[in-house]
C-alpha cells in the first residue's frame, strides 16, 4: 500500500526511515447482560449496535456494581457504550437519578451529547433530557438544566466554576448523582490534571455532603498504569478495563524524515530540515490523488490552513476537481461548519483534510484509508489516537508520522521501537503542589467548611497554615469540631485558571476594531506577546503594537509581514532546596526546588524557509518563576577524561541541555513548551559545571521528577538524538532550540555527545 499512495518513493528512499506492518484483529464479541434495561438495549439496537464487545460489557459490568473504572483501549473502540449501558439503566430505572459527564474539549462533549441524544430522542429513554452546560449555554436554558435535566453533559472548567462554587442551586442533582463520567482522561495531566484531580475531590465531597455516593466510569486512550493514573485522578480506588474486543483492519506504520536543505540556513548558519508541514502536505495531495480519505494532523490551526491550501494548489495542478475535496478543520470553526466537514470526510465527498487535534479526540469519523501526522505529537498516547482515525473496523489503513526539525522527532524516526514498542505515558498529576493545592482549598472550605480530618487526608495542613498567614482562611471551633473557614468576602473561585495559566490573564485587543480576540497567561505573554511580536488567531496574522502587562492587555493589528517572531530570553536559577541527589562517581544528580528568572531581551524574525532576518532587541522586566528542576552537576576531572576542553566546556553542556529538553517527553507527557532548561560551567549554588531542566509552572507540574526517576533512559536518549542527526554542528533537529535566550550559542554538539557519554558511564545500569 505504501509504494501506491506516495507515487514513486521506493522503500530505500533515505526520506523513508522504518515500515512495519501491523496484523488486523478479529471481533471478541459477548452478550448482552441481564441487568441492562431493556428500553436500553432496544435503543442500541436501533442505532446498529447488535452485539456487544467484550470490553465494553466488562466496564458496563463493573460499574452497575458500584465499582469506579477505567476503560483503556484504542481509538474507536466503543468505549462510550461502556457508561452508556449503566448509566441510561440507572435512570431508566429510577426517574430522579442523574448522571453527569465530563469531557476536556466543548466539541467532544457535544458529540457524545449527540451520541445520547440519538439514543433518548423519541423512545421510552426521552425523560432522561440530556443538556449541556458550559460557558455558552444561555442563561434561561441554564435554569432549565438544573431545573429537568438527568443527564448533564459539562466540562471541568463548568463544574468548578458552575456548579460546586453554587451547589446549593444544584442540590436536585446532585443529591440522586449516581454516575459520573470522565471522558479521555489521560487529557488531565500536569497542572491541567492537578486542578482537575482536586475539582473531582470537591464534587465527591459535596456530592457526600447531599447524600450521594456516585460511580465514577472514566475512559482514556491506552495508557500506561491507567488504574493507578484514575484513581490519582478521582481520589478513591479504579479497576481498569484494557484487553480491547474490537475489530482492526491491518495497518502499514510507516516514519519519513524531511531532508536538510542546501539552498537555505537557520540562526548561527545551522543546517535546515524541510518543513513538516510542506512535507505534509505534497504527501496529503499524493494521498489524495490516489483515492485514499486521509486525515493530515498539524500542530497548529495556521499550519492546518497552510497545509489545506498547498494540498489543493498541488491538486489543482493534477486535477482541479479533486482540489475541491480538501479542506482544513480546526476549532474555532462554527459548529454547523464542523458538523458539515465531519460529515464529508464519513461520506466520502471530502477526500482529504488537515486538522489540528481537534479531531483527535472522540469525533466519530469513520473509513479513512490514512493518517499523516506533521510532527510528534507529544505523547505515544497521542499518536496512537491520531494513528486510530485510520483503518476503522476492518479497512487497511496507512499511518505516516512526518518528523519535525526537533530532537525527539529525530530520535523516534531512527529509534522506531522508542515509539511502536513502548507502552503507552503513564499521566503525571501532582494535587500536592501548593501552587494548585491552596487555591482549591479556599474553594473547596467556601463550599463547606473543611474538617481537620479532611485537612489532614490531603497532606495539606503546610499549605492551610501559610493560606491562614494571609490572613485567606481562619480555623473556627463549631459544633462538629474544629472546621477552616474562608474569609469572609472572598471569591477564590474566580482566580483559578483550572487549564493551569500562569498569573492573571492578558487580554488581546484588535487595536483597530477594538475587538477582543482572547487571551493569553501574563506569565507567558512577554515571550509571546511583547512588541513586534507575530500572533495568530484563527488562521490570522497580528502584529503587537504594545504589551502593558500592568493592565493586563497587549494590542495588535492585522498584518501578513511574511515572517515569525520567536523571543530570546536570558534566564538564571538559584535552588533554594535539593529535596533528593544522588552521588554516582563524579556525577551527582538531584532534584530541586529553585527560582528561575528570566528577562525577554529580543526576538527573532525567521522567513517560513527558515531563513534567519535579524534579531530584534527588547527591553522587558524580568520574572521570577518558583518550580521544580532536574539537575545533574559534572566534576572537572570528568570533563578533561571525556576530551572536552575548559573552552569548550559552556557549549557542551548547552547543547546537552537543549537536547534534553526536546527529549523530556519521551520519559514525561510534556511538551518541550512545558519546560525549560539551564547550563552553567559554574554554578554559585552547587560549585560545579550544572544542567537543570525545569518544570514552565509555578510549584511544578511532575515532569521533573519524572525526569529525575527515569534519568538514564532520558539522557541515553538525548545522548542517541544527537548521534543519529546527519548535521555537522548543531541544528534544530538535535541541539538547537527554537526558545534559547543566548541565540544558540555557545553551542557544542560534539562536546554534548561527549558530555552524556561520560556522565552515562557513571550512572547505573537500568
Amino acid at each position: 500500500m505504501l509504494n501506491r499512495v506516495l507515487t514513486g518513493v521506493p522503500d530505500n528512499d533515505p526520506r523513508l526511515t522504518h515500515v512495519v506492518e501491523l496484523s488486523a484483529r478479529a471481533a471478541d464479541v459477548t452478550t448482552w447482560p441481564t441487568w441492562a434495561a431493556p428500553e436500553v438495549v432496544a435503543a442500541l439496537h436501533d442505532i446498529g449496535v447488535d452485539t456487544p464487545w467484550t470490553h465494553q460489557i466488562r466496564t458496563a459490568d463493573l460499574a452497575f456494581q458500584g465499582n469506579h473504572v477505567v476503560i483503556s483501549t484504542g481509538t474507536a473502540s466503543g468505549k462510550s457504550l461502556g457508561y452508556q449501558l449503566p448509566v441510561l439503566t440507572a435512570l431508566q430505572a429510577d426517574p430522579k437519578a442523574t448522571a453527569l459527564y465530563l469531557a476536556p474539549t466543548k466539541a467532544l462533549g457535544a458529540d457524545q451529547l449527540r451520541a445520547v441524544g440519538a439514543l433518548t430522542h423519541e423512545s421510552p429513554l426521552r425523560d432522561v433530557y440530556p443538556a449541556t452546560y458550559d460557558g455558552d449555554t444561555p442563561a434561561e436554558i441554564r435554569q432549565w438544566v438544573r431545573a429537568n435535566a438527568r443527564w448533564i453533559f459539562t466540562n471541568p472548567d463548568m463544574l468548578h466554576l458552575g456548579i460546586l462554587r453554587s451547589h446549593q442551586r444544584w442540590a436536585r442533582v446532585l443529591r440522586r448523582l449516581r454516575y459520573v463520567v470522565i471522558d479521555e482522561c489521560h487529557a488531565y495531566r500536569g497542572v491541567f490534571g492537578s486542578h482537575v484531580a482536586l475539582v473531582l475531590r470537591r464534587l465527591r465531597r459535596i456530592a457526600a455532603r447531599y447524600g450521594a455516593d456516585p460511580v465514577f466510569v472514566l475512559c482514556s486512550a491506552t495508557t500506561a498504569e491507567p488504574a493507578a493514573a484514575a484513581s490519582r485522578l478521582i481520589g478513591a480506588p479504579c479497576a481498569a478495563v484494557t484487553e480491547d474486543g474490537s475489530p482492526q483492519g491491518p495497518r502499514t506504520i510507516a516514519l519519513w524524515e524531511p531532508p536538510l536543505l542546501t539552498t537555505v540556513t537557520g540562526e548561527n548558519g545551522a543546517p535546515v530540515r524541510r518543513a513538516a508541514t510542506a512535507e505534509t502536505a505534497r504527501i496529503l495531495a499524493d494521498l489524495v490523488t490516489e483515492g485514499a480519505r486521509t486525515l493530515a494532523f498539524v500542530r497548529s490551526r495556521r499550519a492546518a490552513e497552510l497545509t489545506a491550501m498547498d494540498a489543493k494548489r498541488r491538486l489543482a495542478e493534477v486535477d482541479p476537481a479533486l482540489a475541491e475535496r480538501v479542506a482544513s478543520y480546526r476549532a474555532g470553526y462554527l459548529a454547523e461548519d464542523r458538523r458539515d466537514l465531519e460529515a464529508a470526510l464519513s461520506d466520502g465527498s471530502l477526500l482529504g483534510a488537515a486538522t489540528t487535534n481537534a479531531l483527535e479526540l472522540g469525533v466519530d469519523i469513520a473509513g479513512l484509508d490514512a493518517v499523516v501526522i506533521s510532527g510528534f505529537p507529544g505523547t505515544v498516547a497521542s499518536f496512537w489516537q491520531q494513528a486510530g482515525r485510520a483503518g476503522r473496523r476492518t479497512h487497511g489503513s496507512l499511518v505516516l508520522l512526518v518528523a519535525r526539525d526537533d530532537p525527539l522527532d529525530t530520535y523516534l524516526v531512527h529509534h522506531p521501537e522508542a515509539l511502536l514498542d513502548k507502552p503507552v505515558e503513564a499521566t503525571i498529576t501532582d494535587p500536592h503542589n501548593p501552587y494548585v493545592l491552596g487555591p482549591q482549598l479556599l474553594c473547596a472550605a467556601l463550599e463547606l467548611p473543611l474538617s481537620d480530618t479532611e485537612v489532614a487526608e490531603l497532606g495539606a495542613h503546610e499549605v492551610l497554615h501559610d493560606l491562614a498567614e494571609k490572613g485567606l482562611i481562619k480555623r473556627r471551633a463549631v459544633r462538629e469540631g474544629a472546621r477552616w473557614y474562608v474569609t469572609a468576602d472572598a471569591q477564590p473561585h474566580d482566580a483559578v485558571d483550572v487549564r493551569g495559566g500562569i498569573g492573571n490573564p492578558v487580554a488581546i485587543v484588535d487595536g483597530e476594531t477594538g475587538r477582543l480576540l482572547g487571551t493569553a497567561d501574563a506569565g507567558r505573554a512577554p515571550a509571546s506577546l511583547h512588541q513586534g511580536a507575530v500572533h495568530l488567531h484563527q488562521g490570522d496574522t497580528y502584529e503587537v503594537d504594545e504589551l502593558d502587562l500592568e493592565g493586563g492587555v497587549a494590542f495588535v493589528h492585522a498584518s501578513e509581514p511574511g515572517w515569525t517572531t520567536s523571543a530570546r530570553q536570558v534566564t538564571s536559577i538559584a535552588i533554594d532546596t535539593v529535596t533528593e541527589h544522588r552521588r554516582h562517581g563524579h556525577v551527582t544528580t538531584g532534584l530541586a526546588q529553585v527560582r528561575v528568572t528570566s528577562q525577554v531581551v529580543g526576538y527573532l524574525r525567521t522567513l517560513v524557509t527558515g531563513e534567519v532576518l535579524d534579531l530584534v532587541e527588547l527591553d522587558l522586566p524580568a520574572q521570577t518563576l518558583p518550580t521544580r528542576a532536574v539537575m545533574y552537576t559534572v566534576t572537572p576531572e570528568l570533563l578533561a577524561q571525556a576530551g572536552i576542553e575548559p573552552q569548550d566546556v559552556p557549549g557542551a553542556l548547552h547543547a546537552a541541555e537543549h537536547a534534553a529538553i526536546g527529549l523530556l517527553p519521551l520519559v514525561a507527557t510534556c511538551d518541550r513548551w512545558d519546560i525549560g532548561g539551564v547550563s552553567t560551567a559554574e554554578h554559585p549554588d552547587t560549585g560545579l559545571p550544572t544542567v537543570f531542566v525545569h518544570d514552565g509552572q509555578p510549584g511544578g507540574a511532575g515532569f521533573a521528577e519524572r525526569g529525575f526517576t527515569r534519568l538514564r533512559h532520558w539522557l541515553s536518549a538525548t545522548l542517541a538524538a544527537i548521534e543519529s542527526c546527519g548535521c555537522a554542528g548543531g541544528c534544530p533537529s538535535c541541539v538547537q532550540s527554537p526558545k534559547c535566550g543566548n541565540g544558540n550559542h555557545p553551542l557544542n554538539k560534539a562536546g554534548a555527545a561527549r558530555l552524556l557519554t561520560a556522565v552515562l558511564a557513571e550512572l547505573p545500569a537500568m
